[in-house]
């Protein structure tokens, strides 16, 4: 989606750029923002739904292609975070596992159904959890600015 620019060809303010990325082509490298607070509302109504599906197929499969997209621009991320850490640094171990099977989840083809969808919505939310959880480990203690890898994930 292509958002309004001004003369001078920078973005209209108020307005914003949807990323279309459902490949992961795209690097957490680029600096794009990770929208978060919209696609966990996402993710946390997609968790809720219960009862009979109300939506058509193409619909579930563009919630996945969305959900699939966003969660490989939050893989990339925890990747890099993991890159700050040493090879053998716990984090950084329990992270690349998760990203395994993050990868391999994020890979099996869409369904067009309510399972598909919340699988990959539980898939976004995991990797938030990790993102948050490299974060406060890779975050600059006051002592010199090397992360502390003996918190643990």
């Amino acid at each position: 989606m292509t958002t309004p620019a001004s003369p001078d060809g920078e973005t209209a303010p108020g307005t914003t750029t949807v990323l279309y990325d459902p490949d992961g082509r795209l690097d957490a490298g680029l600096g794009l923002p990770l929208d978060r607070e919209p696609h966990m509302r996402l993710v946390r109504t997609v968790i809720a739904w219960s009862g009979p599906n109300t939506l058509q197929p193409g619909d579930y499969d563009q919630i996945a292609l969305q959900l699939t997209g966003h969660g490989r621009a939050v893989a990339a991320e925890v990747r890099r975070r993991c890159t700050a850490l040493p090879a053998e640094a716990e984090p950084r171990v329990l992270a690349e596992v998760m990203l395994e099977e993050a990868e391999r989840r994020l890979d099996e083809p869409r369904q067009g159904t309510v399972r598909c969808v919340q699988m990959r919505a539980r898939q976004v939310r995991a990797l938030y959890g990790r993102l948050d959880r490299l974060t406060a480990v890779c975050a600059s203690p006051a002592d010199g600015g090397r992360p502390d890898v003996r918190a643990g994930s």
